[in-house]
Order: C-alpha cells, then sequence, then structure tokens
C-alpha cells in the first residue's frame, strides 16, 4: 500500500518543473507539461485566455465550489537592450534586486525559438580593472548578460537572432539533498504546483468523490500580480492559494511545517477559514505555523481584489530567501500537502 504523501516522488515532480524555464509571460512549456500530467490522470482541464490551466473535480455538491490555486510563473527578465558591446541590459520581471543574480547562468530565448546560454554579471566585475567594483551599484545601468558567443558588437549579437523582448530565465541550480532538503531556484511557487498535482493524483488513485466541486487553477501571472483573479465559477465559495511561507527576521514560518497566512499586504486572509484550517492540522497531527507577510500578496488576494465574493485562504510550504535562491525541507513539503489534501476532503463552515 502507498503512504501518502509520497514525499520523494514530489520532489522529483519539484525537479521537474523548476527544470522548465518559465518567467512570467514565457510559460506555455512548463503548462503544456502540468496539462499533460493531468490530462494522464483523467483530469478535466482547459486553457484559459491568459495562459494558466483550469483543472476540475466534480464533487457530490455542484452548488457550492471549492477553488484552489498554484503558479508555476518565476521570476526572470527580458533584453531591454542589445549593448554595443556584445552584450545585453536586463529589464527584471518580478520584484527582486539585481544583486540576487549576479553570476547566475542564464538562458536567452529567442522569438525564432533558439536558446543561447550566457552568465549575468556586473559591467565593472574585474577587481583588477575596476578598483570599487564591490561598493557599485548592482542595477540595470551596470548589470549585464555575458553571452556565450563571439561577439563584441550588437550587429554580431542580433545575428544570433537575439533581440530586444526576449525572454531570459534563469538556472535554477536544483540539489535534492540527502537529509531531505531541496534547494533551487522558483520553489516559489513551483513547490506548490507540485503539491497539487500530488493531491490530485492521490484522489484519482483512491477514486475519492470530493465533497465539492473543486478546481485546481495554474496560474501563470502571479508574480506580477493577476495570476489567479478571473475564471472564477460563480459558484465558488473558498479560495485557497498554495503559495511560499516566507522567513525571515520576526517570521514564526520555518522549513518544516506548512505555514497558514493571516495576513499580508493586502489585509488579513478570511478568519473564519483561517480557523478551518488550523482545525483541520490539528486534527491530522499536521505541523503548521501562523505567520503575517509583511511585503506579500497572493493569487487570492489578488481575486479579492479583483470583485469576486469569496471566502480566501493562503498556505503554503516554508521557503528559505525567498525571491533568491531558495531551499525548503521534505517536512514541509508533506506538512503542506497533508493540509491540501484534508481540506479538500473536509466540509464547508457556514459563511
Amino acid at each position: 500500500m502507498t503512504i501518502y504523501p509520497n514525499v520523494q516522488e514530489t520532489k522529483e515532480l519539484i525537479k521537474q518543473l523548476v527544470s522548465i524555464p518559465s518567467p512570467t509571460g514565457f510559460t506555455a512549456n512548463v503548462i503544456q507539461y502540468t496539462e499533460d500530467f493531468l490530462q494522464k490522470l483523467d483530469v478535466k482541464t482547459k486553457r484559459i485566455r491568459k495562459g494558466g490551466l483550469l483543472a476540475t473535480i466534480p464533487g457530490a455538491n455542484d452548488q457550492e465550489h471549492r477553488f484552489l490555486t498554484a503558479h508555476v510563473d518565476t521570476l526572470g527578465a527580458m533584453v531591454k537592450e542589445v549593448k554595443s558591446n556584445g552584450r545585453l541590459k536586463l529589464d527584471l520581471i518580478g520584484g527582486f534586486p539585481y544583486n540576487y543574480v549576479e553570476g547566475e547562468y542564464c538562458k536567452i530565448h529567442t522569438s525564432s525559438g533558439s536558446v543561447l546560454t550566457g552568465t549575468i554579471l556586473m559591467h565593472q566585475t574585474s577587481v583588477h580593472v575596476y578598483r570599487n567594483t564591490g561598493k557599485t551599484e548592482r542595477n540595470q545601468d551596470n548589470m549585464e548578460v555575458r553571452i556565450d558567443a563571439e561577439v563584441d558588437n550588437a550587429e554580431a549579437v542580433r545575428d544570433l537572432g537575439i533581440e530586444v523582448g526576449d525572454f531570459v530565465s534563469f538556472d535554477p541550480r536544483v540539489e535534492l539533498t540527502d537529509n531531505g532538503f531541496i534547494k533551487s531556484r522558483h520553489l516559489d511557487d513551483k513547490a506548490s504546483v507540485a503539491i497539487l498535482l500530488q493531491v490530485i493524483k492521490r484522489l484519482k488513485e483512491e477514486n475519492i468523490t470530493l465533497p465539492y466541486t473543486t478546481h485546481f487553477l495554474i496560474s501563470n501571472n502571479e508574480e506580477i500580480g493577476y495570476g489567479g483573479n478571473s475564471n472564477i465559477t460563480p459558484e465558488t465559495v473558498e479560495y485557497l492559494a498554495v503559495d511560499m511561507g516566507a522567513m525571515g527576521d520576526g517570521q514564526s514560518t520555518d522549513e518544516y511545517t506548512v505555514s497558514i497566512c493571516v495576513k499580508d499586504a493586502s489585509g488579513p486572509y478570511h478568519y473564519g477559514l483561517r480557523q478551518r484550517l488550523v482545525q483541520l492540522a490539528e486534527r491530522h497531527a499536521i505541523g503548521y505555523k501562523l505567520d503575517i507577510y509583511p511585503y506579500y500578496g497572493s493569487d487570492a488576494s489578488a481575486a479579492i481584489k479583483s470583485g469576486h465574493d469569496i471566502v480566501h485562504g493562503l498556505i503554503g510550504p516554508g521557503i528559505d530567501s525567498s525571491h533568491a535562491f531558495e531551499r525548503t525541507h521534505e517536512k514541509s513539503l508533506i506538512n503542506t500537502e497533508k493540509l491540501v489534501y484534508q481540506y479538500v476532503l473536509s466540509e464547508m463552515i457556514s459563511y
């Protein structure tokens, strides 16, 4: 008998997902991957016009729906300028400083479909030439991509097919350690996407009838603020975003439990749903932490801002060093997966 959650399978799925380049606006390949995964399970899916994927599992009650979401879009960049020195100026996609990607390997995805590699560096990198390189600001003017090609002028770069507007993705450098850690870029939010896919797989394998028709949105615009604010059925009562838990000074979130967010930059999450999630965690011996994320917004908060009359919540695995080189532990994945599973099986409270 399979013991759920199968955390090794979840980690391998995360590894597959983070290895597919998908900065916001360039998510077709990773959406296709998730669609193929779900169609093999005979789950009904629908491509939405914004490029995301909506999967639906019918439930005993089709008058009241649940809606869960996780996002596959990641941080990344676009070519802002082809420079006269044969290098590229970037414009960032998502919220992070340039020093988070300094020295990182990257890929340039041209409009013709070719892919070239490079490295993101300061223009003034060499300490043998630039005396104050350590003090120089890491910004758009000083950072550039060194392309792995024999180019030293703009014309040579354009001859490779590179142009303004081409997407640039970052090497995830994913690694699974022997003691349960997974470290990689883009665990935000591909760790949670893997969790939702694993929960759906379990529901199908166990042939479970859910108490309510439940939708799972794999959104693709969360990093720019509007990934999960549409395609929400009128019957939807509860909306749960599954995203990362943010760690740092003053935070209770860690890498070993599921984080239940009580408030972020958008304001408090629904108190009744939060209490229900806590009850489920305690009833099923699921490790959890309550937390506030001061500089954070989710697909659920985007849905509220867009005017939907829903009950909204936010949970997720604890992720260290968010929007940089991230890390979590399999214990956090397990606890998050268990809470999602128990939540979709539970009865709604009265609102």
